[in-house]
Parts: structure tokens; C-alpha cells; sequence
């Protein structure tokens, strides 16, 4: 595909990018900023689909303030609970042909949607990883403990998929290798993996992320979401073998 296509192709195609929060409101107003900024700069089509897991932290208010600047709109989920499913919400109400999943936080730099979409449309990927662990990208504010937490993570999840960053929660897919949406049940943070192992996306490409420091609120990353990513590689390796 010669510059021109792809450019044309930028132009028409929906980015449908899914953000999952809980009790993340104050960093809405800098996260839908620097979304548009990037994507308008691409000249990249968009929608940002909220999906909130009941928060009452004002955020419903935050996105009825601001969707008269922003392609935004907002589901919260009532009953449900957890990232994962809530992404699968997203992935649901969604219009685009290609879906970008990242945190609310600002870890994820909004800067590299561009960047992650552009595999895809140019028909050079069907998955895109924003990732940590190859050359280029880095965990500046990892300590210790996260840094040997995410090698353990790694290791074991090698044998599913080979990618540097299986764990990465910043990604872009064609919305058309879900084709059975009802074959994924993620257990905790892991949906990238659930993804790649169930759907087998053809040359998985990953793009380096500086991973930044979360801009306000409280890290969601708990001990009983380790267990869970646990339980999840255990069901995944089933998955597999049978």
C-alpha cells in the first residue's frame, strides 16, 4: 500500500478507542485532550467509549460537560465488575473497524494511538501491542517489586504467545478478528493475552511505550489481581492443550 492509500484509509476508518475506569474522573479532562490533539493531528477519525463501573466520583458529570468538545460517550455498568469485562462492554458498543484499549490514567501515552492503528491499517497487523519490554519502550516509574513482578509475568506466559509484553494493557486490533465475541472470558487485567491466545491475530507487532507514572488516583494492581492472572494463564494453557 503506497502513502496515498494509507492515507485515504486514515481518513475513513473509525478508531473506536475503549477506556475501562473506576474512580478515575479527575483524569478524564487531560486524557480526552490529548486523545483528540493526537488523533485530529493524524487526521484519524475517533470515538472514546467510557465504560465505568459505578464510580458515583462525578465522572458521568465530567463526560456530559465535555462531550460537546469531544467525540465521547459514556456506559456504566451497574452490576458488572472488572476491566476486563468491561472493555468486552466497550468492544460491544462500539461503531469502529478498529478498536484501541487503554487505561484512564495517562500510563498509556495517547501520543502512540496514531502509531499503533497505522499497522493495522495498512493491512501489516491485525495486533498491536504498546509495549514496555522492547527496545525503545521503558517502565521509568517501576520499583523493584513491579519489575520483577512483570518478568515472573512474562516467563510464564511465554509459551502462549511470543511477545515481549504479553501483560500490556495498551493495544489495537481489527474489530473483525472477534469473531466470536462470546469465546473470550478474560479473568482480571489480561485481555490483550485472552485475545492473541483465542483469536490468533496474524503478525502481532509491538510498538515501544514509555509506561508513565498514573496521573492522579490509585494504582488498581492488587494481590488478588496477581492471583487472578494466575488462574487466567491456567485456563488460557487449557485453552490451548485441548
Amino acid at each position: 500500500m503506497d502513502p496515498l492509500d494509507d492515507a485515504v484509509l486514515m481518513k475513513r476508518t473509525l478508531i473506536s478507542i475503549i477506556v475501562p475506569t473506576f474512580r478515575e474522573a479527575e483524569n478524564i479532562p487531560v486524557l480526552l485532550e490529548k486523545i483528540d490533539d493526537n488523533m485530529k493531528s493524524s487526521n484519524l477519525p475517533y470515538e472514546i467509549i467510557i465504560v465505568d463501573d459505578d464510580s458515583r466520583d462525578g465522572i458521568v458529570d465530567e463526560i456530559e460537560r465535555l462531550k460537546n468538545n469531544y467525540n465521547v460517550k459514556i456506559v456504566v455498568r451497574k452490576k458488572e465488575r472488572g476491566l476486563s469485562s468491561a472493555t468486552l462492554t466497550g468492544f460491544r458498543a462500539a461503531a469502529g473497524d478498529i478498536f484501541v484499549v487503554m487505561d484512564a490514567d495517562l500510563s498509556h501515552p495517547p501520543e502512540k494511538i496514531p502509531e499503533l492503528v497505522r499497522p493495522i491499517l495498512g493491512n501489516r497487523s491485525q495486533f498491536v501491542l504498546g509495549s514496555r519490554f522492547v527496545g525503545g519502550g521503558s517502565t521509568p516509574y517501576f520499583n523493584i517489586y513491579r519489575k520483577f513482578n512483570a518478568f515472573i509475568s512474562k516467563i510464564l506466559a511465554r509459551p502462549l504467545i511470543n511477545v515481549k509484553d504479553p501483560m500490556a494493557g495498551f493495544f489495537a486490533f481489527p474489530k473483525s478478528i472477534l469473531k466470536n465475541i462470546h469465546n473470550i472470558n478474560p479473568l482480571g487485567f489480561k485481555i490483550a493475552l485472552e485475545i492473541m491466545v483465542k483469536c490468533s491475530p496474524g503478525n502481532i507487532v509491538e510498538i515501544p511505550i514509555d509506561f508513565q507514572k498514573r496521573l492522579y488516583g490509585e494504582s488498581k494492581l492488587s494481590f488478588q489481581e496477581q492471583l487472578k492472572y494466575l488462574i487466567h494463564l491456567k485456563r488460557l494453557y487449557q485453552y490451548k492443550l485441548l
